[in-house]
């Protein structure tokens, strides 16, 4: 839930925004707080909550509703999901940002990337925004391949593609 505040993680047009009540959290100098969604300038995969903070609760808004329309959504988005994202395989989830008013998979399949490899990190043949570790992947496999995806995509369209997938540790 914390990675998905942070990055205002979403899918078919929804995003923890649209949903997200409060958090609460600690900051590096051990102080609790309760932050209202509305004090938090949110934007695509980003807001301007500090760094430092420590996630420890988040309240959502939720819609009541009768449970046999609720299922059907949650199979309709289920069904989706399994028809164009790979799923049952090892990912990151996206792992680029969509440039502004451009597709991220749409941009590297153009740039020739669909099941491009190194390694055991492939491009996903299903949805080109996908990094599938195939079997025992290392995360320079799956860096290196990121870079030779960008380098790819700038060279063809002239867009850099961004990190949507927050990484951590060295580089």
């Amino acid at each position: 839930i914390g990675g998905g505040i942070k990055m205002n993680a979403g899918c078919f047009g929804k995003e923890f925004k649209d949903i997200l009540l409060s958090i609460q959290a600690i900051n590096k100098k051990g102080n609790l707080l309760t932050i209202p969604s509305n004090e938090i300038n949110f934007d695509y995969r980003n807001n301007d909550l500090p760094e430092d903070l420590i996630f420890l609760s988040a309240s959502f808004k939720g819609v009541k509703s009768d449970y046999s329309k609720v299922n059907s959504e949650v199979k309709k988005m289920k069904s989706l999901k399994e028809k164009n994202q790979p799923m049952k395989i090892k990912t990151g989830g996206s792992t680029f940002k969509n440039p502004p008013n451009k597709k991220a998979w749409k941009l590297i399949d153009e740039a020739g990337c669909r099941g491009l490899q190194n390694g055991d990190a492939m491009i996903s043949q299903k949805h080109c925004n996908f990094i599938v570790n195939l079997k025992k992947s290392s995360s320079q496999q799956i860096e290196e391949l990121a870079k030779i995806v960008q380098e790819k995509v700038f060279k063809k369209s002239g867009i850099q593609l961004d990190w949507e997938i927050q990484r951590v540790g060295i580089r």
